[in-house]
This record gives structure tokens, sequence and C-alpha cells, in this order.
């Protein structure tokens, strides 16, 4: 990696660390902790690529690169911060950022972006208008996936392709439809959310298309679309003028596997690839538990700006937060955030209060569908397994550990399905009866002879 390379980041840990790490790999580095310095250095020609924080003392980092534009046309700056929710992402890609990270960032892939940033000219985005940051947007997270995402947004923002957004109830599918269209450049045309019903009658196609006026259509829920229905949104989409709305969609589960099926869960595939320009995937709040301090802290700060008391939850409170399964995602922690807020007595919010409040609702995993892979709740729930040990590594041991969980189950519910018909058990589940003997044994299953269930 060659070039010269302009740092301007408040932390002086930061500073250090960047400045050993590109200087080892060949670059020269200028450091600062100031935008006024920064900008001199960038107006005297110094500098090929600029690594900027946004939060500095005498500043704001993304006011400053339309600046550094003007300038200095051609130079690319990656933008890195501790703000992590969907506008700094956002605003960066509008700012013409080459590249945006979060912080804590990872070295080494801040190194291969620097070190692409060098190799390549950045190709300018179009001119867009500053779209005024939105504190109620709730879509706050600084994990690896929802920064992925963010990205993904911020990059599809101001193309036409049609966006597939794919996600659990609750997770904020039809926040990031909103997000894209208030900060594309149809922010100023109408954003329609439509329905069932809004497709139903002769007319129901061309009506929406004349609530939308060019702006954005947003098809809730696309799979639950009736097969009928499917086939108008497929002829609306086929007489769109290159004048139409934008076209997004939002479903609870991927639907590839619903592709022209046999079956009455059948999904149009013609629709589907139609409406599938860009796959967002948003995960499930247990898939992201880092996430949950920072969406608490929103929510509680919400609270307080609409007039609520000024609420803050315990470690042990905020424990029991991280390790619930939340299958409401993120719009049922906000419902528990508001309600524990306006019976808590006292400033802090503390674990015998979330205990009561969330023993009052379910706490179980969503249903599994016929279609759902064991795999992938095995890897879901191990995943959350290791988010839960606090950036620990779980005890040795963990393989046989995991085997044991699934195989205890597994035999018993093979004996429950047989009627505790140990033959028929071995025989079911392809093993040999003495060895399941020994594995009841081991493993200390009760067994008792009942009616079959199957």
């Amino acid at each position: 990696m060659d070039g010269t390379i302009l740092v301007a980041d408040d932390d002086r840990t930061i500073r250090t660390v960047l400045t050993q790490a590109l200087t080892r790999a060949g670059c020269k580095v200028h450091a600062t902790s100031s935008l006024v310095t920064l900008m001199r250095w960038v107006e005297e020609g110094k500098g090929d690529l600029v690594i900027s924080d946004v939060v500095m003392p005498d500043g704001n980092g993304l006011e400053m690169l339309p600046r550094i534009t003007r300038e200095r046309p051609g130079l690319p700056v990656i933008v890195i911060s501790a703000q992590n929710t969907i506008m700094t992402a956002i605003q960066a890609a509008e700012a013409e950022a080459y590249d945006y990270l979060p912080k804590p960032f990872d070295l080494p892939d801040l190194m291969k972006r620097a070190s692409r940033a060098l190799d390549q000219k950045r190709v300018a985005a179009p001119d867009v208008a500053k779209t005024e940051d939105n504190d109620d947007l709730p879509l706050v997270g600084r994990t690896p996936r929802m920064q992925a995402l963010y990205r993904l947004v911020a990059r599809v923002m101001n193309t036409d392709l049609p966006v597939m957004i794919v996600g659990e109830s609750g997770t904020g599918k039809s926040l990031i439809a909103r997000a894209i269209h208030d900060f594309s450049d149809r922010r100023t045309l109408p954003f329609v959310t439509a329905t069932a019903s809004d497709l139903v009658g002769f007319d129901g196609p061309s009506e929406l298309l004349a609530r939308a006026k060019g702006g954005s259509i947003l098809f809730d829920e696309v799979g639950d679309l009736e097969p009928e229905l499917q086939t108008r949104v497929v002829r609306m989409l086929d007489g769109l003028e290159s004048s139409g709305p934008r076209i997004m969609a939002s479903a609870q589960r991927d639907l590839t596997p619903r592709l022209d099926s046999s079956g009455p869960d059948n999904f149009r595939s013609d629709l589907y690839y139609r409406l599938a320009g860009a796959q967002l995937d948003v995960p499930a709040l247990r898939e992201r538990v880092d996430d949950i301090p920072l969406l608490a802290a929103h929510f509680l700060g919400r609270a307080e700006r609409d007039g609520g008391s000024l609420r803050r939850f315990s470690d042990e409170a905020m424990g029991l937060i991280r390790a619930h399964p939340w299958p409401g995602n993120v719009r049922q922690l906000e419902n528990i955030t508001r309600r524990l807020v306006a019976t808590s007595p006292a400033e802090e919010i503390t674990k015998p209060e979330v205990e009561a409040v969330l023993g009052t609702i379910s706490s179980g995993p969503r249903a599994v569908a016929a279609t759902d892979k064991l795999s992938d709740a095995v890897e879901s729930h191990l995943r959350r397994y290791f988010d839960l040990q606090g950036g620990q590594l779980p005890a040795p041991g963990l393989y046989q550990r995991i085997l044991r969980e699934v195989e205890a189950p597994l035999i018993e519910i093979a004996l429950d399905a047989t009627g505790g018909n140990q033959a028929k058990c071995a025989d079911l589940l392809g093993i040999n009866r003495n060895t399941l003997r020994k594995k009841i044994t081991d493993l200390d299953i009760l067994v008792t002879r009942r009616r079959k269930l199957m």
C-alpha cells in the first residue's frame, strides 16, 4: 500500500493505532484531532486518502465532505463513526463518502478498504440534498449484520431497483422501506403502503399507481397475497412506465422455497423476480443481542422526550433483557420498555420489575413452519448462546455438551412417538437396539410404555 493518508479523530488511541498500522503498510500518515487542521491539509493538496471521524471537537466530519469534494474532486474519504445508526450510513452515502465503517472497527478490514481507496478513483454519487436527521427512526445497531444492512440500504437508496425486505414481524421492515424512500431523490413524492384490499376491484391497481404519483409503493407482506392478486401485481408491474413509482415489498420469510410449488403456499416466480431486484435481510433481535442495550437506551430516551420520567436499567435487569428471546423483536422491546417506564417507581428499573413484565408475555421462540430447516434453528440458537457469553468463550467441552442436548430430546420424542417400544424406536432412529439402550442409560431417559402417538 502506497500513499499519504490524512487521519482525523479526537481519540488519541485511534490516531495512534491507525498511524502505526498504516505506516507499517508503507504509507505516510498525517494525524490530527482537528477538522480545521484536516481542511488546511486538504486545501494545501496533501493526502491521497482521508480517514475521518464524524463527531469532532470543532465540527462534524460528514459536513466537511462536500467541502473536501469541492476542494479536491476525487479525493476518497472513509468515514468512521461511533454513531451506529442507519442515519450515519445514509448521510455518509449522501455526502459522497468513499466508504463508511462503524466503531469499533476491524483494523484489517479498514486496511483493506484503505488499500482499495488508494488504488481506484472515487466515483462521485449523484448530488442529493441533505435531509434532516430523524431521532425517532429506531434503526439502531452496531453489530456486523446491521452495519452490513445499513451499507446495502445506502447503496440501493438512489437506484431504481425494486427491493425485497425480508424479516420476522417486528424487525422494522416497513421502517427500512420508509428510510429508503425518505432519503432518496423521491422523498418529495408519496410513499404508499399497499395491502391486498388495495388490489381488489377493476380499478384497484390503477388507483394505487395514481396515489403513488411516481413516489414509492411498498407491498406489505407480499407473501400473503392470494394467487389472483399476485397475478394482478405482475400485470401492474409489467405496465409500469419509466416515470412510475419505486417498487418495494416485504415478507416475513424468504419466498424462494415457495416459488412455483405445487402446494397451496405457491408464490409466482415471475412476481418474485420482478420484486427482488435487491434483497435486504433484516435480522431478528435475538440474532443481534449486542444491539439490545443500544435499542433499550434509544427507547428510554424517546420516552423521556415524550414527557416520561428519566429511567435506566440496572445491570441485572439489562442482563435479563439481553437473555430474553424477544419473539416480537424490536417492536416488542419498545412496548415493554414503554411499559416499564410508566410503571417503575424509581429511576433505576430493577431485575424483579423486568421479570414481572416478561412473565406476563409469551417468551417462547416463534412457531416452526414446515419449511424451516433444523440446521437454521440450531445455528440461530448457537449464535445466541455465544452472544450471551458477554464476549467470553464458553467453558471447554462444548461439542459434547451440544450433542448431548440435541440427542436427549431426539430420543425422548422418538420413544414417545413409538409408545415406548424400544425396537421400533431404534428402527425409527436408524441405530442398533443395544446402542439405544446404552444411550437411554447414559442420558438418564425415563422410558414408559404408552399408547402410540404415530
